[in-house]
């Protein structure tokens, strides 16, 4: 009988088993089905010292680029560490390229060998609660420190254990236990709102060293950090006091009931929760490194998993090459990751900025943007979504979306006029920058416009600097053709319709629709004709300025 049962139990497990493996290499390469909790998935990189890097894309430049709409079809990480990680490591442009080279291996192995992926895949599945979340908070944020009367908290535990011993041999002493026991009541609950802060990640740090102990056990997977096994170690030393919690943890549910209400007892008869609490955060303040050190080996390996995945599941992809060469990308078939069936697109720059002239819609801006988000994740995850991408290491600054701030009392354009102005300043740098911009300076006057658009442009394109920047200004294209090369995107107008072909062109756009997009959209007659004329007058005008120059 005992023997049926152990097979029935083994062979539930078996199907289990089979089961999510099935699931996961169905899901290997494909978008992620779950919800993002930006909150949490931003907190590692919010809290964390970026001091010493190259780069730290700022909220202005993610907000125009989408990055949370990017980030959600890039990621296709395991675990919540992962999750962080790969978030961090988007928005964190490194000094060089030599780690993402040193990956590629690792990455490969993913690729090429499925039940390595499937072992590292389940090591990491087990870090998947939102609670798991809570772990960077161990070593980023400030801890709780003892109250000042806490010597009270450690007398009447001593005074608890010595009335429990010595009532055997004095019974009068249980009044004594009672009364202490009424105070302990009270500092046992008050401890509560403290235990709840630290209950879901003191459990989830004994799974990261758990897994990071694991994963550390495969020669390839050790490369990443061949000394951690030190952080490890130290971690383990405190793997006995936190294993209170992580079963203070588990006794939530119902059928625990009866036991936790004894532990309960026990807990407040020698203050047990307080004293384990405030000892254990005495000692993780002292090991931040050493839990970090595990974050960011479980964490790093999730997102080189997470590119692999991504890979699989992309028709078009290519590692790019970064140059020592400044001022220079090559990009051949590039295109949005976003935007389904991206008509692709190629373009090289040497030496010069771009500038892309066209009308609404025709695709200048999401070009614009196709080039800042392959400069980053060919930076970043070493993945661009082209046939190839060549370029310098950079910077990476935008203005692209902007609006009216009404809480401060700022209009559009003293908006833009700010975010250009840290563009100048950034620009003064010795680095490597690439400017996104679209449709300077359209909170003015066409005259100012042009004009300030023009010594801006002519000063961010100075040094090593790349600038992309779109205009409906053809005047402005006339006047920085020696600093920028012009391209253009156009539109087909038919009788009835319009049609985008949503590819690049060279030169500056001289075909103008507008008037006649009006009249295929049965404006009335008179506009039509009024607006003719007047666009006739001034082009007389224009070319007559032109001629006295």
């Amino acid at each position: 009988m005992k023997c049926s049962v152990k097979k029935k139990t083994a062979t539930m497990i078996n199907k289990r088993q089979k089961k999510f493996r099935e699931k996961l290499l169905d899901a290997f390469g494909k978008l992620k089905a779950d919800s993002f909790n930006f909150e949490q998935i931003e907190k590692y990189f919010r809290n964390k010292d970026h001091s010493l890097d190259f780069q730290i894309l700022s909220d202005k430049t993610c907000n125009d680029l989408d990055f949370q709409e990017l980030y959600m079809f890039l990621d296709r990480t395991n675990s919540k560490v992962g999750q962080q990680y790969l978030y961090n490591k988007l928005r964190t442009i490194p000094f060089d390229s030599k780690e993402n080279d040193e990956h590629e291996r690792l990455i490969d192995k993913f690729i090429q060998d499925q039940d390595f992926r499937l072992y590292v895949q389940d090591q990491l599945g087990k870090l998947n609660e939102s609670e798991t979340f809570y772990i960077s908070s161990l070593f980023q944020d400030e801890h709780l420190q003892k109250p000042k009367w806490f010597f009270v908290v450690q007398l009447l535990s001593f005074t608890s254990v010595f009335s429990f011993l010595m009532m055997f041999f004095y019974p009068a002493i249980l009044f004594i236990s009672l009364g202490v026991f009424i105070f302990n009541f009270g500092i046992h609950y008050w401890n509560k709102r403290n235990l709840y802060e630290y209950l879901g990640s003191f459990p989830q740090l004994l799974r990261l060293n758990a897994v990071g102990r694991e994963l550390y056990k495969n020669d390839l997977l050790k490369e990443i950090n061949p000394n951690l096994h030190e952080s490890i170690g130290v971690l383990d030393k405190l793997k006995n006091r936190m294993l209170f919690f992580k079963v203070e943890a588990k006794l939530q549910g119902d059928f625990e009931a009866i036991f936790w209400g004894i532990m309960e007892l026990f807990k407040i008869l020698f203050l047990l929760e307080p004293l384990l609490l405030f000892g254990v955060l005495k000692q993780l303040d002292t090991k931040r490194k050493e839990i970090e050190d595990v974050f960011i080996f479980v964490g790093k390996i999730d997102s080189l998993l997470s590119i692999a995945s991504l890979r699989t599941g992309l028709l078009n992809y290519c590692i790019p090459t970064i140059t020592e060469k400044q001022k220079v990308i090559i990009a051949r078939d590039v295109y949005h990751p976003l935007i389904p069936d991206c008509v692709k697109n190629s373009i090289r720059v040497d030496g010069k900025s771009i500038l892309l002239t066209g009308s609404n819609m025709s695709g200048k801006t999401s070009f614009i943007r196709t080039i800042g988000i392959n400069t980053i994740t060919g930076l970043t995850l070493n993945t661009c979504f082209a046939e190839q991408f060549l370029m310098s290491g950079m910077s990476v600054f935008s203005a692209i979306r902007i609006s009216d701030d009404l809480m401060n009392d700022k209009s559009y354009y003293f908006e833009e006029v700010l975010t250009i102005k840290e563009m100048i300043d950034q620009a003064k740098n010795t680095d490597a920058n690439l400017f996104l911009l679209d449709e300077i300076f359209k909170g003015t006057n066409t005259i100012e416009r042009i004009s300030a658009g023009k010594a801006v442009l002519s000063s961010l394109t100075k040094g090593n600097n790349i600038v992309f920047v779109s205009t409906h200004d053809i005047e402005l294209a006339d006047l920085l053709k020696s600093e920028y090369e012009l391209y253009h995107f156009s539109e087909k107008v038919d009788n009835k319709t319009v049609d985008f072909d949503y590819k690049i062109k060279n030169g500056k756009l001289k075909n103008r629709n507008a008037i006649r997009i009006l009249q295929i959209n049965d404006y009335p007659e008179e506009i039509i004709q009024e607006a003719i004329e007047l666009s006739i007058e001034l082009d007389k005008i224009n070319i007559a300025k032109t001629a006295v120059k």
